[in-house]
């Protein structure tokens, strides 16, 4: 399904996301040295610093009180874990810590996409898409 005008922004954002996981995820496969963890957690601490925190915030405070339930729960959940990560990142990154954080914003990334906006684009009435 082709992405409502009122969610591509937070797509873009999510596509962002999704390309700091892949960026990441090469450069530990390719030099898993300490001087190279502490290059892709500062990476990843000023993206969400830059974008995340900014993108958590509009989608929790604009985008899923339009659509509350168990899912919008589970995602708010993995914000939490994923600032959480950043802090652990910022204080003493590993490249576990590194690997968890990107494959836990990667699977939240994909469920916002394929879960939850599909179904704010089916069950949303048009004039609340509009206002979003």
């Amino acid at each position: 399904m082709l992405r409502d005008p009122s969610l591509i922004p937070l797509s873009h954002q999510h596509h962002n996301g999704l390309a700091l996981c892949v960026m990441t995820e090469r450069e530990l496969a390719r030099d898993c040295s300490a001087e190279s963890i502490a290059r892709l957690a500062r990476r990843a601490v000023d993206r969400y610093e830059v974008e995340l925190s900014n993108h958590f915030e509009i989608e929790e405070q604009v985008l899923f009180p339009e659509f509350p339930g168990a899912l919008v729960d589970d995602l708010i959940r993995d914000h939490r874990r994923l600032e959480s990560m950043i802090g652990a990142l910022r204080d003493q990154p590993t490249a576990g810590m590194l690997a968890e954080f990107t494959d836990l914003l990667r699977q939240h990334i994909r469920r916002e996409e394929n879960e939850l906006f599909e179904a704010i684009q089916r069950e949303l009435p048009r004039e609340t898409l509009d206002r979003l």
